[in-house]
């Protein structure tokens, strides 16, 4: 896989925040969403988009990026009141084909569990019957960044996506293998910061959820 190009790099000064989105009753239940569930937050994510806008709202974002899953777009809904929006497909989540919607069964488990170690082991252009491989994520996912990053006047950005896009799009930013992408964790609204180092992305913050002790 290709490593992050961007063109006139030294010029660009830019921090990301970046979180998943809050809970949803798809969530709770262990339900998997992916791409083609559009849910919305249930009370606990809610709660837990209030918490992260009343500890993060004194940051001035240039821009707020969602997918176009509404789920993302209730998660940072107050952001969005003061601060420009773009949604953009590129962010949306892994198409997990069959998968998606379906209650969880132990046949269903291990398969999901099978998939992901042949992703570990580097096979990533296996996909969920009627789902998207990652190495399709990751290639839609770098079309995104790059329509980031050409707006170099967006200096500070909140980006709010998926868990399983989210692992993709860590990769990405650091340049890390996308085989490694199992190495981030995440919960809903989980917080990760980074910021451009002129080559890749830097990451500041890990995994962090201390804004949704209250």
């Amino acid at each position: 896989m290709e490593a992050m190009s961007i063109n006139n790099s030294a010029n660009i000064n830019k921090t990301i925040y970046l979180i998943r989105h809050g809970e949803t009753d798809f969530n709770k239940k262990g339900i998997i969403q992916g791409s083609g569930i559009n849910s919305d937050l249930n009370e606990t994510g809610r709660t837990q988009a209030e918490l992260f806008y009343q500890r993060y709202q004194t940051i001035k974002f240039e821009c707020v990026y969602t997918s176009l899953l509404k789920r993302t777009h209730q998660s940072v809904a107050s952001f969005i009141q003061k601060h420009p929006h773009k949604a953009i497909a590129e962010l949306n989540e892994i198409n997990w084909g069959i998968m998606e919607g379906v209650e969880q069964t132990p046949e269903r488990v291990a398969h999901f569990e099978s998939i992901v170690k042949q992703w570990q082991s580097g096979e990533l252009d296996t996909a969920v019957a009627d789902g998207e491989t990652p190495l399709e994520m990751f290639e839609r996912q770098k079309l995104g960044l790059a329509k980031i990053m050409a707006q170099t006047e967006e200096e500070k950005i909140l980006i709010c996506m998926h868990g399983r896009a989210m692992r993709s799009f860590l990769c990405l930013l650091t340049n890390t293998p996308l085989q490694e992408m199992e190495k981030w964790r995440h919960s809903n609204l989980c917080l990760y910061v980074l910021k451009f180092n002129g080559t890749c992305f830097d990451v500041i913050e890990h995994n962090q959820t201390a804004h949704l002790l209250g």
